[in-house]
């Protein structure tokens, strides 16, 4: 089968697709985080210790760790789509890396809230200036920074460009980030996290943290998908092909 995969960085040709993905992804998001907590959630309480203070405030986990790996693999995602756009000069790239920013921003927050809520019973304070947190904050501040850039520009084109520059030089926080977690001495750059690994972490709650995570990663497609939708049929509003869906015609 011969398929023209660059057929699809035409927004026409990737409008229509994007359509047809969004309740696979949307269903299949469903099914995983639902499934994920109700195991996290009830099959796995024991697995901390029956004396163990943390034995069900741990559930957090399952939200709060999904949640901060997609805050860095979708910054990661809209690094990479601003890059190929700046190279290439593909419109439909650019509109892929705003249609990312929201949800991004999102999953940070909500890792931040998380760990916010975690960081009360478990240390006593709801925030410390911890390596982890506030590398953290500042990717939170680096997806609000590209929104706000590019929606402070009138023109499209620059505003693409200028907001695309902002989210490469940003890349800086993903490694910083992951040993901010990972270091080689956390005695000395991690007040309140210790280093982690997935296979270290029990099966019974790593096992629902990744299906959670996944959900996640399957959500952020059908959101920025329908997102990406609604900014083509913005900046394509002119175009023969927008004019006819508007009609009527059976693009979709």
């Amino acid at each position: 089968m011969n398929i023209n995969w660059f057929k699809y960085a035409s927004p026409a040709a990737f409008y229509p697709l994007a359509g047809r993905m969004i309740p696979w992804f949307a269903g299949v998001a469903a099914v995983l985080v639902v499934l994920s907590l109700l195991w996290g959630f009830l099959g796995t309480a024991d697995q901390l210790g029956g004396s163990n203070p943390q034995k069900e405030y741990y559930r957090i986990i399952y939200i709060h760790v999904a949640g901060a790996w997609m805050s860095m693999w979708l910054y990661l995602v809209l690094a990479g789509w601003s890059a190929i756009g700046l190279v290439f000069n593909t419109r439909l790239s650019f509109m892929m890396a705003k249609a990312v920013a929201p949800t991004g921003a999102i999953f940070t927050f909500i890792a931040l809230w998380t760990g916010a809520f975690w960081g009360r019973p478990s240390w006593g304070t709801y925030w410390d200036w911890d390596p982890r947190l506030t590398s953290e904050l500042i990717l939170f501040f680096l997806y609000i920074g590209y929104i706000a850039l590019h929606s402070a520009i009138d023109d499209t084109r620059r505003a693409d460009r200028a907001a695309a520059l902002l989210a490469i030089v940003g890349l800086v926080m993903l490694p910083v980030i992951y040993w901010s977690i990972n270091c080689p001495d956390p005695t000395q750059c991690a007040a309140l996290h210790q280093r982690s690994a997935p296979g270290s972490i029990h099966p019974s709650i790593r096992w629902p943290m990744l299906g959670v995570t996944l959900g996640f990663w399957s959500y952020s497609f059908a959101v920025a998908f329908a997102r990406l939708r609604d900014i083509i049929l913005l900046r394509e509003k002119d175009s023969a092909w927008v004019q006819g869906l508007l009609q009527g015609e059976p693009k979709q």
